[in-house]
């Protein structure tokens, strides 16, 4: 049997089936150990100064320990650091985007998604590039500025070449003072030659979600096609940051398999990519099973209640501390506005999961990935982020300015982040306010912006935030720190 390895470039090695069962077994056997409880918490608070080692980082198993804690009042104390350390890291700020699908053919048995090559009942579609334009377009009139971009797995449908192709058509649109500024990609793991043309495509983040970590549930979930290789697919980020791309998001589809084994091991391969690359997880996403075509979430044991992930969200952000955590529209505006509150800093707005969905009048569901839970417009989400006490941004600047990878950690861990991000959302803020926004969005937006304005520590900055704010008033537009 494999031992555990946190640098070692081996699935079975870095996410270790072992080492996972020995860290619930303690955090079950700890779990009312209050005392202990209370010394990793006071731990993690080193998290409330970030630092350029971004603080005291627990453990997989310190956090397990705490995820498994039921005494409310250490419950408590989680959500209340967790709302802290994200204000240290990320403020107030929330970054949107949205998802784009390009094709939903695809030659994988995954038993989860209605996209696996069995299901004949839904209707198969890729979008041709003057489609694309046309979803680009759309999007853009909407006021994003970052997408994510979505595709099934099928050689001969979406072969790498259509997905670059796809990527130059996006970042080639533009429509008045709209443009696609970001375009991350969610595809299937492939490899590093591959992901060296993806670099070179200038993606945003690429995101691969393991769906599952434990191996055997994997292999049972993903009978057929390229994806069964649960080592090809787990190992997929190192060879995306090997071939450049130094930022890379995680996450689990939560439902598949029990969520603590899933909590633990994500945590693994996090702190596996700090330990070999310098450089932890760009990104994290949280989802939830929901339902789809041909796939009834009842059909899995494993679902987590809204308490339970609440709590699962905030202790990701206590011991990940600088990562960006995302909240799709799976979940419903209840949930969202209360994940909010506990780390979450990227939520996706106006999100359509249908292959060219963004260019019909009336919301198409024959081609939908999942049920959309949160069917605002951007425009409602812009405005309730706001009545939350948030700040929408739709910056993309770090990227664009090649503050990637080490680079962004450098300024993340060390809380410098900050100073670029918080008036480059209140700059991106005001593009959305003066080109897309309703009335009532835009004269709450612009309050907003005048209260943080003010509050902003560095008087240059501040003077020159107000030199854009100003600019982009008239016209002028795509300013950045």
């Amino acid at each position: 049997m494999a031992a555990y390895n946190v640098t070692s470039p081996h699935a079975d090695e870095f996410i270790n089936h072992q080492e996972v069962l020995d860290t619930l077994a303690y955090a079950q056997q700890h779990k009312d150990d209050l005392e202990l409880c209370r010394q990793i918490l006071q731990k993690a608070r080193g998290n409330l100064t970030p630092a350029n080692d971004h603080g005291a980082v627990l453990s997989h198993r310190e956090a397990s320990v705490l995820l498994a804690c039921e005494d409310p009042q250490i419950n408590a104390e989680i959500r209340a650091l967790a709302r802290d350390i994200k204000q240290a890291y990320y403020g107030n700020r929330i970054v949107l985007f949205a998802p784009l699908y390009l094709s939903n053919y695809c030659v994988n048995g995954c038993l989860y998604c209605p996209y696996h090559a069995k299901n004949r009942d839904i209707p198969r579609r890729k979008l041709t590039q003057e489609e694309i334009r046309a979803e680009a377009l759309a999007l853009q009139d909407m006021g994003h500025k970052r997408l994510a971009v979505e595709a099934g797995e099928d050689p001969k449908h979406n072969p790498l070449n259509y997905i670059l192709e796809s990527i130059e058509t996006i970042y080639g649109t533009r429509h008045k003072n709209g443009a696609i500024r970001r375009v991350n990609v969610n595809i299937a793991a492939t490899t590093e030659d591959a992901y060296r043309q993806l670099k070179a495509a200038e993606i945003g983040t690429y995101i691969l979600f393991q769906e599952t970590y434990n191996r055997a549930r994997y292999e049972e979930l993903h009978p057929t096609g390229p994806k069964a290789d649960y080592a090809w697919h787990t190992e997929a980020h190192d060879r995306a940051m090997a071939a450049g791309i130094d930022d890379v998001g995680l996450g689990v589809l939560f439902g598949l398999e029990g969520y603590v084994y899933e909590f633990a091991a994500l945590l693994m391969h996090a702190e596996h990519l700090e330990a070999v690359f310098g450089v932890g997880p760009h990104t994290i996403s949280v989802p939830r099973v929901q339902p789809a075509s041909d796939i009834d979430p009842g059909q899995f044991d494993n679902g987590i209640p809204d308490e339970m992930f609440q709590k699962l969200v905030a202790l990701v952000r206590i011991a990940v501390p600088y990562t960006g955590i995302i909240v799709s529209t799976r979940e419903s505006e209840a949930v969202r506005s209360a994940v909010l509150q506990l780390g979450v800093s990227q939520i996706s707005g106006g999100s359509r999961t249908s292959v060219g969905g963004y260019t019909q009048p009336a919301r198409p569901h024959d081609t939908e990935q999942f049920d959309v839970s949160d069917q605002r417009t951007l425009d409602e989400v812009v405005g309730w982020l706001m009545d939350q006490g948030h700040l929408p941004s739709f910056c993309t600047a770090c990227y664009r300015a090649g503050r990637t990878g080490d680079r962004f950690m450098e300024f993340c861990k060390s809380g410098q982040i900050l100073d670029y991000c918080h008036p480059n959302a209140l700059i991106t803020l005001a593009e959305y306010l003066s080109d897309y926004a309703s009335p009532a969005v835009a004269r709450e937006g612009w309050r907003l912006i005048d209260q943080q304005l003010a509050l902003m520590p560095d008087e240059r900055r501040r003077a020159k935030a107000g030199e854009y704010l100003e600019r982009i008033r008239v016209g002028a537009r795509d300013f950045r720190f």
